[in-house]
């Protein structure tokens, strides 16, 4: 199976179905077998944080489903410049199973994909 590398760039809530859309292709790949990794970036840093939930009226919830693949197995990498410099919830903890990152690391990992996917 190939190895698919997923980039979140977007804040997880910004009145489109963009991120949702992203993870609930994740949780496809991975259940059809394939090798899915995840990098945030930018404001989608947000979504590895507890603080972040569904705005009112909002029927996902993302960062749930973040977690649920992160129970799947799937690796979740955060760029740790954007860590500091993004998201809404700036100074808020990360949630178990999200690692700071590197450029450097993503670099690596965009090489050791068969497909990389942004969004």
């Amino acid at each position: 199976m190939e190895k698919v590398l997923i980039i979140f760039n977007r804040e997880p809530y910004d009145e489109t179905d963009v991120t949702w859309n992203g993870l609930r292709l994740a949780d496809t790949l991975k259940k059809k077998g394939h090798e899915v990794r995840i990098f945030l970036m930018n404001d989608s840093v947000d979504l590895a944080r507890d603080v972040c939930k569904p705005p009112l009226g909002y029927d996902q919830d993302l960062s749930q489903m973040l977690r649920d693949l992160i129970a799947q197995g799937v690796p979740v990498e955060v760029c740790g410049t954007c860590m500091a410099r993004c998201g809404i919830y700036k100074n808020h903890p990360y949630f178990e199973g999200s690692n700071k990152s590197t450029m450097g690391f993503l670099a690596d990992w965009v090489v050791d994909s068969d497909k990389v996917l942004t969004f």
